[in-house]
């Protein structure tokens, strides 16, 4: 099993460009990549780290990579990451995710930024951003995309779409990717749309709310959620039958108008209740308890996907700047989270993971063929 799961690696990754000269070439572009993956698995989260675990489990790896002229260097591994194409390691990476993933249909896929702050160096005005498709159900990043400021989003998130399988899957974006395009290509790709709406969408966001002031909600669903110190309760109401909003025909498909009211309350604590009013529209036609559900599965993208990034794999607190760096490292981070989710077994958390793979060969093993 694990020798099939190698050679899959090895077919997909092996359309990979290899920027480096054939002069002094040493180390096969393949295991360079593979030693990088299972590294990233074993927490390490340095090109010495990469280096490191390799010589100490080169007899490991040996029984499935060819290491011709035995370990790369950590300044190997650098130069490696460093200048291999991030638009093609992202396409492989997601041609990975495509046959790991098994989306269903009506499954939430949120989609957001996150910015790597340890991206910014001298004469950039920011560090980047990586846009990001969450697959809910599946608990596994589908893919990402790279923009150089926040504001770029609107033009990466269609790009985005395009690139996944989400037919028949359901979108769910902040007010970022309110948008009229946004939505023509979620409906252009197979899929419905939620989408957050602001101020960013002023006129839109002034009809939806004179919508629900002077119309009629066709449905209300009310969750109480008790936990973290407070007692949060979210009311959310639909409707279906616009009076108020113009040019609806702008915004393809578009069936519903979501309201969520939050209401949370702090136990033990001299802090007053904090009241919340958000609006969203939708290609949908669905009950007030199905949307209250999708909106609070966007969330998951923020707490399992870019929270564990900083926390688990450390990606706000990484300094790597030269050349794609930082990009490539940080699909190394999902291809780690994606194989490290699936196993369901293992009652410890993502960290307690990484560190149990770098010890126990049988355990890496495990999670490089995905059976455990």
């Amino acid at each position: 099993m694990l020798l099939k799961t190698i050679h899959n690696f090895k077919s997909i990754f092996s359309k990979m460009d290899d920027p480096r000269s054939d002069i002094n070439k040493l180390h096969r572009l393949d295991d360079i990549l593979l030693i990088g993956i299972i590294s990233v698995i074993c927490a390490a989260d340095t090109w010495k780290d990469m280096e490191t675990y390799a010589r100490a489990k080169e007899d490991f790896l040996r029984s499935f990579l060819d290491l011709p002229n035995g370990i790369p260097s950590d300044d190997t591994f650098n130069r490696v990451f460093s200048s291999i194409d991030p638009e093609q390691f992202e396409s492989c990476f997601m041609g990975w995710v495509s046959g790991l993933a098994d989306l269903t249909d009506g499954e939430v896929i949120p989609i957001d930024g996150k910015t790597l702050r340890g991206s910014r160096s001298n004469g950039k005005k920011s560090p980047f951003h990586m846009v990001s498709a969450w697959a809910s159900d599946n608990n596994m990043v589908l893919g990402q995309v790279k923009v150089c400021e926040k504001s770029n989003e609107i033009t990466a998130i269609p790009k985005l779409l395009e690139l996944i399988a989400i037919k028949d899957c359901v979108i769910t974006i902040d007010a970022m990717g309110c948008q009229e395009h946004i939505a023509k290509t979620n409906v252009g790709q197979g899929a419905d749309y939620i989408l957050a709406v602001k101020d960013n969408q002023k006129r839109l966001h002034r009809d939806i709310e004179d919508e629900f002031r002077f119309g009629k909600a066709i449905g209300t669903h009310i969750h109480d959620d008790l936990g973290h110190g407070r007692i949060e309760t979210r009311s959310c109401s639909v409707i279906n039958t616009f009076d108020f909003i113009e040019n609806t025909d702008k915004w393809t498909k578009l069936k519903s108008i979501i309201k969520i009211e939050s209401i949370r309350e702090f136990k033990n604590s001299a802090r007053s209740k904090e009241t919340a009013t958000r609006y969203y529209i939708s290609s949908l036609e669905n009950s007030a308890e199905a949307f209250q559900k999708m909106i609070r599965l966007h969330w998951g993208i923020e707490n399992k996907l870019h929270w564990v990034l900083d926390v688990a794999f450390s990606e706000d607190a990484s300094r790597k700047r030269a050349g794609n760096a930082a990009q490539n490292f940080s699909i190394l981070s999902k291809i780690a989270l994606n194989l490290l989710r699936q196993d369901k077994q293992t009652k410890q958390g993502l960290k307690g993971k990484r560190l149990k793979a770098a010890y126990d060969n049988n355990y890496m093993t495990k999670i490089l063929g995905i059976k455990v």
